[in-house]
């Protein structure tokens, strides 16, 4: 039986092997015939396989861009949260308390990590902020404000009424020396029945809602701390914030700059926000901010104007104009004998070229009255003066006599404003004047010892107007003390009772009315002259999502739609 099975096994091998060689000679003979020896006709057909091969890749190539076209189609590249924003700001930050926030770096990280009580919304409208509501009674001299529910410090402590209260007391007292104080001149702050916050006024105001967008501060942190030395307090170096952001840490960097890293807040009312962490990179001039910007180590700035655009040179960058809520001028000081007289500062105005001077801001707007359209359309505008050098030197050198005339011209290094300055520096001693011109840095020191002071004779600033006409704070006798902001020192006692009427007018025409009277007494008078109405000039790494279409009142709005901004992409199959 096994001697069986082994024969036929044998037989089967020999049988598959002679079939083996059988098709092996069978497949060489046929691609001999098929193949090798055809080899020789392809030059008969070499026109046909070229045009088959051109066939089959742009087959080939359509196939791969219909999947391209087609994952386009129901893909793209959005802005996903995370990532850190990195702005350049210009100026010194001596203090992180924002009841001293003077520089622009102090104003940014102000804003950043501080939330107001009323806030300016995209519209350019103040609305609420840590208020849930703010209404007034018929009179306009009652405010009542209701914090909303549930609003925390980052340090996880709650904020409170207490707290407004407690800042209202520090804004309001002459030691703290607040930027804030003009806004609570003669406010009384206390809280009612039913647990609201209530602010009296001496007089009616229409539009006190503004005036309510002020930073608070933390009584549990600061309650104790004396307020004369409130800003060396350890607060200044290391706050606790209500804001987007909370202050993380300072960094020194290689050419002695700081950097100021805040990291979003989790306690933050306005909900989750887009970004991680926000960078604040402190500059001491514009020529570092410029090379920052073209090694692309920041994300953005507000520092540079559009005719530094020039210096720009990465193709990385682009620019955003915005029209601000502000008003450049030239103030003069009544206060000094050399411009007490209503004639001096007419003649002056009548000397100087301001076609020459507003060149030096070639991309503002031309400002000649300290209202703008945006805020209160007038029907009439009183007439400026028409220029006349000649008769104005003639003039000046008349009233002058046998003394030379001496003004001391004070501006700071922002935006147009050092340039503007040495345009309006050369326009007054061509009327005769001897000017020592001096440009400050934007800080605290500049408040106290220049502003407050009243340390010039010709203030060359900016200023801002505000959502709602209200020119109160920089014309009204009330104003002319180390708190106020009557820059020119300006009295008038019947420009005092129309400003008084137009900001407690409910009526719109008897507000225009009061405004009109008010601009005639302001052109006679020449307590200022009008410049020009900045812009923000904003450049941004092409890459990034800043602020979108918001109205802006000052430069610091940018940051209404912060949420929203953002640094990383991913792509996402749309909806269909």
């Amino acid at each position: 039986m096994k001697n069986s099975i082994q024969k036929r096994g044998q037989r089967f091998v020999r049988r598959f092997s002679r079939a083996s060689v059988k098709a092996s000679e069978e497949s060489k003979e046929h691609i001999k015939e098929n193949l090798v020896e055809r080899i020789s006709h392809i030059a008969n057909i070499r026109l046909l396989i070229l045009e088959w091969s051109l066939l089959i890749m742009a087959l080939i190539m359509l196939a791969v861009a219909q999947a391209f076209w087609f994952g386009n189609s129901y893909a793209e590249n959005v802005f996903v949260d995370g990532g850190a924003y990195t702005e350049a700001t210009l100026g010194e930050v001596k203090s992180m308390n924002p009841l001293f926030a003077t520089t622009s770096s102090e104003k940014t990280l102000s804003r950043l990590m501080f939330a107001t009580i009323s806030a300016i919304d995209y519209s350019g409208h103040a609305g609420a902020g840590l208020a849930e509501s703010i209404r007034a009674d018929e009179s306009g001299k009652i405010w009542t404000v209701k914090l909303r529910d549930g609003l925390k410090w980052s340090d996880g402590e709650p904020i409170t009424n207490e707290d407004v209260i407690f800042t209202a007391g520090l804004i309001k007292n002459p030691a703290v020396s607040s930027i804030y104080d003009s806004s609570l001149s003669n406010v009384k702050v206390g809280e009612n029945e039913n647990g609201e916050i209530v602010f009296e006024l001496p007089v009616s105001y229409a539009d006190f809602i503004t005036a309510l967008n002020f930073p608070v501060v933390p009584k549990h942190i600061l309650g104790e701390a004396d307020p004369k030395t409130l800003i060396e307090n350890n607060f200044s170096n290391a706050p606790v914030t209500s804001g987007a952001f909370s202050y993380n840490a300072t960094q020194v960097s290689a050419d002695n700059e700081k950097v100021y890293y805040l990291s979003a807040n989790p306690n933050y009312y306005g909900g989750r926000i887009m970004l991680n962490s926000f960078a604040a990179h402190t500059f001491n001039t514009k020529e570092g901010i410029v090379n920052a910007v073209n090694a692309g180590s920041v994300s953005g700035t507000a520092e540079l104007t559009e005719a530094e655009a020039s210096k720009v040179k990465t193709g990385q960058f682009l620019v955003k104009n915005s029209k601000l809520n502000s008003g450049a001028f030239i103030f003069f000081n009544t206060a000094r004998d050399s411009l007490s007289a209503v004639e001096m500062r007419s003649t002056i105005r009548q000397g100087i070229d301001m076609g020459k001077i507003r060149a030096a801001a070639p991309d503002a707007t031309p400002l000649d009255y300290p209202l703008l359209k945006s805020q209160i359309e007038l029907t009439n505008y009183p007439a400026i003066p028409e220029q006349n050098s000649e008769a104005a030197r003639a003039k000046i050198l008349e009233l002058a006599g046998d003394v030379t005339l001496h003004l001391d011209v004070a501006t700071v290094n922002s935006g147009y404003l050092p340039g503007v300055a040495e345009a309006i520096k050369t326009e007054l001693e061509g009327l005769g004047f001897e000017v020592n011109l001096t440009v400050y840095e934007e800080n605290q020191d500049f408040i106290n010892n220049v502003v407050s002071k009243r340390n010039y004779d010709v203030l060359v600033y900016e200023v801002e107007l505000g959502t709602d006409p209200d020119l109160l704070p920089y014309y009204h006798s009330s104003q002319v003390n180390n708190s106020g902001l009557n820059l020119s020192n300006y009295r008038d006692v019947f420009v005092d009772d129309l400003l008084l009427g137009a900001r407690d007018a409910m009526n719109d025409e008897v507000r225009v009315k009061k405004y009109e009277m008010f601009l005639e007494r302001w052109v006679a008078g020449v307590p200022a002259i009008g410049l020009y109405q900045p812009n923000l000039t904003y450049y941004y790494n092409k890459n990034v999502r800043t602020f979108n279409d918001v109205q802006l009142v000052t430069a610091l709005d940018r940051f209404s739609d912060i949420d929203e901004w953002a640094v990383n992409k991913s792509t996402k199959n749309k909806t269909p």
